[in-house]
């Protein structure tokens, strides 16, 4: 079947909805934004387990954490800039702390949010998610893929965080594809050097690839949708296959997908490293495809990060 592309928050709105209907234990907290997630799928369906707290980013964590201590699997919804950001000592203390079996999702997070600028693009949810004692970390690459992962999410018991998208991807992962929590999908294999990517750059990834074949150039590229746990293996793996990796995120260059990969080739199997990511700034407003390029993280940025790395082999 072939798929238009689709912000990974529908697939998000669409599997929690569809899961909720087998499942009478999950229940849903918005923060005021559940037509920006798509968490009115749910709502629309099951009005009497959906919560609109308004804009209490801190009570939304709080509720869902009270939920789950009685049984349910609850959802916590909003931007990530507002979530992430506004209501991180709930996260930590009443999600993590206590291991509770919160979900936490968030749409509108890195550059692609668009023209809502600075103040509403999330760079550093990866980073201050990642560090929490019990958080897994997760960010699907396409519409179907944010499906799967809502389905692994719900059935794994303990806290998580899933960024979706709001501006529309392309879908590159086909409808039987495997999704297991902290195993990354190899998409291409190749010998010269390895793209590990997750969310929108993994598009950008693929097109790297295909575009440096044509100069000879055999490149693997790596989905690497769960940031925590990381999938070592994987990234042991393709050193030993290729010997240089560039990582490839929507995020700020410190703290996320680059550095977690770093982490663990420094621990295990050092090789050169190029990261393509948001180089220690703010966002800025624009379309998705001009912050894109902009900001760069387009393909062409991570072909020339890849001619780098070889040459540091």
């Amino acid at each position: 079947m072939e798929y238009k592309p689709t912000p990974t928050r529908d697939g998000f709105g669409e599997e929690v909805t569809l899961l909720g209907k087998t499942n009478p234990n999950i229940v849903v907290v918005s923060g005021d934004l559940e037509d920006a997630t798509r968490a009115e799928y749910f709502k629309k369906e099951f009005p009497e387990r959906f919560f609109n707290l308004g804009i209490t980013e801190q009570d939304v964590v709080g509720t869902a954490a009270g939920l789950s201590s009685q049984g349910f699997v609850a959802f916590a919804t909003s931007f990530a800039v507002f979530m992430t950001n506004r209501a991180y000592d709930m996260i930590r203390l009443d999600v993590c702390y206590n291991n509770t079996n919160v979900k936490v999702v968030c749409s509108h997070g890195g550059v692609t949010v668009g023209e809502d600028g600075a103040s509403a693009q999330c760079l550093e949810d990866f980073a201050i998610m990642r560090v929490l004692p019990n958080m897994k970390v997760i960010c699907p690459a396409d519409y179907l893929e944010a499906k799967r992962a809502t389905r692994a999410i719900v059935s794994q018991y303990g806290p998580f965080y899933m960024r979706t998208s709001r501006a529309p991807l392309p879908v590159i992962t086909k409808e039987g594809d495997a999704f297991v929590i902290g195993k990354a999908n190899v998409l291409r294999k190749g010998k010269d050097a390895t793209i590990i990517a997750c969310g929108v750059m993994v598009t950008e990834a693929l097109s790297a690839a295909e575009k440096l074949k044509s100069e000879g150039l055999d490149i693997q590229v790596i989905n690497m949708h769960t940031i925590k746990p990381i999938d070592v293996q994987a990234i042991i793996d393709s050193v030993k296959e290729t010997g240089a990796i560039v990582t490839a995120e929507e995020h700020q260059i410190y703290g996320g997908l680059g550095s977690a990969v770093a982490e663990v080739v420094a621990q295990n199997t050092p090789c050169p490293i190029e990261m393509v990511a948001v180089k220690d700034s703010f966002g800025e407003s624009g379309t998705p495809a001009q912050l894109m390029e902009y900001f760069g993280l387009k393909d062409t940025h991570i072909i020339e990060a890849v001619k780098k790395v070889i040459k540091r082999k």
